[in-house]
């Protein structure tokens, strides 16, 4: 899993500058090697907006997470996607945490091969 992981650390940090303009570090590796943080020092989701108090607990950048959970799906990894920190919500940096859950074997229909 650790270099599927890393590979895909390093994609996603590729597709971040292309997509958005912005490099993520690539940080907090677990000691499996199977999750790490990806902090934003800039998410340019988050400019010009501000939440309001009744909804502070709203994660505005979330549609990161499924951004970045179906590209991996798309080479075939599953991994779990999660907000740690958000600078929306008064942390100094945003913070995404992503886990390798497992490989997923492609099931083509028989004869397709």
């Amino acid at each position: 899993p650790q270099r599927e992981l890393g590979r895909g650390a390093g994609s996603t940090v590729v597709a971040f500058k292309m997509y958005l303009g912005i490099t993520p570090s690539v940080t907090n590796w677990s000691p499996a090697g199977d999750e790490f943080s990806l902090i934003l020092e800039n998410n340019p989701l988050a400019d010009f907006v501000e939440l309001p108090d009744n909804h502070n607990t709203l994660i505005y950048s979330n549609l990161l997470s499924g951004v970045l959970r179906g590209a991996l799906e798309m080479v075939q990894m599953a991994v779990d996607v999660k907000f740690v920190q958000d600078t929306l919500r008064g942390d100094n940096v945003t913070e995404i945490r992503m886990k390798f859950i497992k490989r997923i074997e492609e099931n083509l229909p028989a004869g397709e091969e």
